[in-house]
């Protein structure tokens, strides 16, 4: 009789993919942004059926325009970064407005080739009015939190984009060795990570408490990804496997605890100032009930 397969690296023994995508919004970067690189194509065929001034003329609005769609495709994914945080620096190059400012320059070539100066000037407004129409305009200020200086906000923005470049490394590493499940796996503990992330955003006092967490663990961490993936590489190592295993399991308790930890602190802040609020009003003959 057939019997199901649970060892212990089957993927029904494995951490359930939907603990990955806790809080997760549908992506922006879709069909919109990948249609922007099959659009040009005709003025690629083109350009080879036409004298040799124009097939330039071509040639260059069809580079342009590519450039325009990886420009806008790399905005949106700033975009949805810049989004997603509590406490972020505005995209350091607008590249959706280079988008926008691409497919202008492109569109006026081809008109230009095609038509003339007229067509030229007519399609490079259009271009740029509708591009900008479609995907908008890139994020052009800082994103905090009222009551939190500056210098705080930037100090938190910065420890939080390195520790997202720790995390992109070890996606990287873990996506090379072609096993989903440990991916799915790192997933998880990427998604218990955020959620620190997002704790020390909304609460920049304990990014003293959480810097190692945010620096040293994950470094650690990253690491750790890069020399299993160099073995992995090589061949199949279960028990280095396990031992990476091992180590996600550890840090994802660790930063489950510190995240708890910092909730937990916050609470008890807010019953301080709560009882504070309860005692002047009591002092003034008032009630908080009232």
């Amino acid at each position: 009789m057939a019997e199901r397969f649970g060892g212990k690296f089957s993927p029904q023994n494995a951490q359930t993919p939907s603990a990955s995508f806790a809080g997760a919004k549908r992506t922006k970067i879709g069909g919109r942004a990948n249609l922007l690189f099959f659009l040009p194509l005709p003025l690629a065929v083109r350009a080879f059926f036409v004298p040799p001034q124009a097939m330039v003329l071509y040639l260059a609005a069809f580079g342009l325009l590519i450039l325009s769609a990886w420009l806008t495709r790399e905005g949106l994914k700033a975009e949805e970064a810049w989004g997603a945080r509590t406490i972020a620096r505005r995209p350091a190059i607008p590249r959706k407005i280079f988008g926008a400012i691409c497919t202008g320059l492109g569109l006026g070539l081809a008109g230009f080739a095609a038509s003339g100066s007229a067509s030229a000037a007519m399609f490079a407004g259009f271009g740029f009015a509708l591009h900008l129409g479609a995907f908008g305009f890139d994020p052009l200020r800082d994103k905090g939190i009222e009551g939190v200086d500056a210098f705080q906000t930037d100090r938190v923005a910065r420890a939080v984009d390195e520790a997202e470049k720790h995390l992109k490394s070890m996606s990287e590493a873990i996506a090379s060795t072609g096993d989903k499940a440990l991916m799915r796996r790192l997933e998880a503990f990427q998604s218990r990570a955020r959620a620190l992330f997002r704790q020390v955003e909304e609460d920049p006092r304990d990014l003293a408490a959480a810097r190692r967490y945010l620096s040293v663990y994950l470094m650690g961490a990253r690491d750790a990804s890069l020399k299993y993936a160099a073995i992995a590489q090589r061949q199949p190592n279960p028990e280095a496997r396990a031992e990476y295993e091992a180590l996600l399991d550890d840090l994802e308790k660790n930063f489950a605890t510190r995240t708890q930890a910092f909730l937990t602190d916050t609470h008890a802040d807010l019953t301080v100032e709560i009882d504070v609020l309860r005692e002047r009003l009591a002092r003034e003959g008032l009630r908080l009930e009232e």
